[in-house]
């Protein structure tokens, strides 16, 4: 169950590049102007709610293409709630405030979860088109709500230790002077965590607003 999770921390947050392919542009530029986690996680929060109304919407009525439509609306949302997953692993990791916004996932996330399982129950002739789609959605929202639902502080002292097993790991293949520079690099980002915390991608800016 955990393992699709372990997988996702290896991204940690998702670049803006990367988040157009499952987010419309105007999400996009709301996405880089929120930088810091309890900002963020709503924000997707958000964006996941409003694609499980899109695909309760889109099967109210049936029309031409719908299965796809929902096949793509439901990915996009398993990649929303991906999203969510990286950037409060990362928080975690970095030491950053992220307990509001993860409270609003786990809240959230009973509620798309409910909705769902719902769909999946029900006789659509399309059904076919889009249901494994709609499976890895709900096994996304579940894994996230199991992990969004644990206590903070055990949380964070899990991921905080399963990274320096991960850097033992590291060094134990690498030369000396490898695990030099590596080390003086992490040096220079806990540095960066006395920083304002943000989650913007080296060379990443926040647009100009209109």
């Amino acid at each position: 169950m955990r393992i699709r999770i372990l997988i996702l921390v290896l991204a940690a947050c998702w670049p803006a590049a990367a988040q157009r392919d499952f987010l419309r542009p105007d999400e996009v530029e709301l996405v880089r102007e929120a930088q810091e986690p309890d900002v963020r996680l709503p924000l997707y929060v958000k964006f996941a709610r409003e694609r499980v109304r899109m695909v309760e919407q889109m099967l109210a009525k049936e029309r031409p293409g719908r299965g796809a439509l929902i096949r793509q609306t439901l990915e996009e949302y398993t990649r929303i709630i991906e999203a969510m997953d990286a950037v409060s692993e990362d928080a975690l990791r970095r030491g950053w405030p992220a307990a509001k916004g993860i409270a609003a996932m786990a809240s959230a996330e009973k509620e798309f979860l409910a909705a769902l399982e719902k769909l999946a129950k029900t006789h659509a002739s399309d059904l076919p088109v889009y249901r494994f789609a709609l499976e890895e959605a709900i096994l996304a929202t579940r894994d996230s709500l199991e992990m969004a639902s644990e206590d903070l502080g055990a949380r964070e002292s899990e991921v905080r230790a399963r990274e320096e097993r991960e850097r033992k790991e590291r060094e134990a293949q690498m030369r000396p002077e490898e695990i030099e520079a590596r080390r003086a690099a992490e040096k220079k980002e806990e540095e960066q965590k006395k920083k304002v915390p943000t989650l913007r991608r080296p060379g990443e800016t926040v647009p100009p607003k209109k």
